[in-house]
């Protein structure tokens, strides 16, 4: 058995909750909502991951620079048939031994030159860059999605209290209408049509409930919030015009902040570097080997030993191999910028779309209040009208239908300049940052 508790609230309230279950709810602001979205999120969780084998890919780059040391200890024993390899002098012993002996050791090796190997890590280095500031993406899309959830629960929530005061007033209307009635003043039917009022808006409240429950239960699924766990949203979002943008400076500052676009620019660098990388493999190679160590007929008859031995490595013939990789970075080098130069577009389309959104929304927002406002005393006075007697109830229900649509239209409005908002703010790039500002009307 399922039942419903609602906690008046800024606009909201909570989920349905099943039976048994702690009617207990949280307070949740937008800045707890995305923290919890950028924490459990899946696309973040995914990409954090990612980026762990690219740095694995970096570490590898590097160790091809650094000396390699390796250590053994052993012990060898061992009889020698000389006859085997063609050795028969006379008074000579063709078996040797058997003999043992001990040898403790430690190897390196290192290359003192190799312009490929140097130029591979810096392309690895900037790999590392790309994927951090392409996790910063992801963390921005995050912070969208989850900012546009929660607004989207704020305007459920305005519509859920709207069709609340509308049934109240439907209310009001049909009491009025059935006591005219019961006195013989109006007609039956004007008791009918208030009825018949009244329910509509009984059944817009219901839907405007279920909307609102299962926006909160999006939000939840975006921030990892366990889908039976209430919560309240703590803040109201009000609406605050964001004057003094021009799409010049918003493209500018995404052009610095975009992650993404910041993100390409490192594999674009990346690229290169993987190209110089290839040239350089025609380049010549210096190597430097040794080992040192102690070695004897047994542990008290050790002598240290080493060697040290240098060499220079160049190619001859590679069979195209080296030709195949620079024509390879040739063309990452080439995608990369096809795709920048296509990123700078959808950035440009992005942050005009936005500033046309949000001017447009601020525009309705100030023609929904002046309308809201006429409504609101067109409905006063048809109910003037309607108690003295002078009209009907359909006057009455025209002017009920007016001020639920103004309603609408304020609070459509206002969802939209919000959500312009949070475009804007992704458009440019640091999101998180941008739209706490935006929301406060600061550009």
């Amino acid at each position: 058995m399922r039942r419903y508790t609602r906690i008046a609230f800024t606009f909201v309230w909570c989920l349905p909750l099943l039976e048994g279950q702690p009617t207990t709810s949280t307070r949740l602001s937008l800045d707890d909502a995305i923290q919890r979205g950028l924490k459990n999120n899946l696309s973040v969780l995914e990409r954090e991951t990612a980026n762990r084998l690219i740095r694995a890919d970096r570490l590898r780059a590097l160790a091809a620079l650094l000396p390699s040391v390796a250590a053994n200890v052993g012990a060898t024993g061992q009889q020698t048939n000389l006859a085997v390899f063609g050795f028969n002098f006379p008074g000579v012993p063709s078996i040797i031994g058997p003999f043992q002996y001990v040898d403790a050791r430690a190897n390196a090796s290192m290359d003192l030159y190799n312009r490929a190997t140097r130029k591979s890590l810096q392309a690895a280095t900037e790999n590392v860059r790309a994927a951090d500031l392409g996790a910063q993406d992801t963390r921005d899309l995050v912070v969208q999605a989850v900012a546009n959830a929660y607004l989207t629960i704020v305007a459920s929530g305005a519509r859920v209290e709207a069709a609340r005061v509308e049934v109240a007033t439907a209310q009001a209307l049909y009491d009025r209408a059935k006591d005219l009635h019961t006195a013989g003043v109006s007609p039956a039917i004007d008791e009918l049509r208030a009825q018949v009022e009244l329910q509509a808006r009984q059944q817009q409240l219901l839907a405007a409930e279920n909307n609102l429950a299962k926006d909160k239960l999006a939000l939840a699924q975006v921030i990892g919030w366990p889908a039976a766990q209430p919560f309240e949203l703590a803040d109201a979002a009000p609406y605050a015009p964001l004057d003094d943008v021009t799409p010049e400076q918003m493209m500018d500052r995404a052009l610095s902040n975009r992650a993404d676009y910041r993100s390409l620019k490192s594999q674009l660098q990346s690229a290169e570097l993987s190209r110089q990388a290839a040239l350089a493999e025609r380049m010549p190679t210096a190597r430097l080997n040794g080992d040192y160590g102690v070695n004897g007929r047994d542990p008290s008859q050790l002598h240290g030993t080493f060697s040290v031995s240098g060499s220079i490595r160049f190619t001859v013939f590679d069979g195209g191999r080296i030709r195949a990789d620079v024509a390879q970075a040739d063309a990452a080098i080439q995608q990369r910028k096809d795709e920048i130069a296509d990123l700078e577009n959808r950035i440009g389309v992005a942050v005009r779309t936005a500033l046309l959104d949000l001017r447009s929304a601020a525009d309705q927002v100030a023609v929904a209040r002046s309308s809201l406002d006429v409504a609101d005393q067109t409905l006063t006075q048809a109910r003037d009208r309607f108690s003295a007697g002078v009209t009907d109830t359909i006057e009455v229900v025209q002017a009920q239908d007016a001020l639920a649509n103004a309603r609408e239209r304020v609070i459509g409005s206002m969802y939209a300049h919000n959500l312009a908002k949070v475009a804007l703010a992704r458009a440019i790039g640091m999101t998180e940052m941008n739209l706490k500002q935006f929301m406060g009307g600061k550009p």
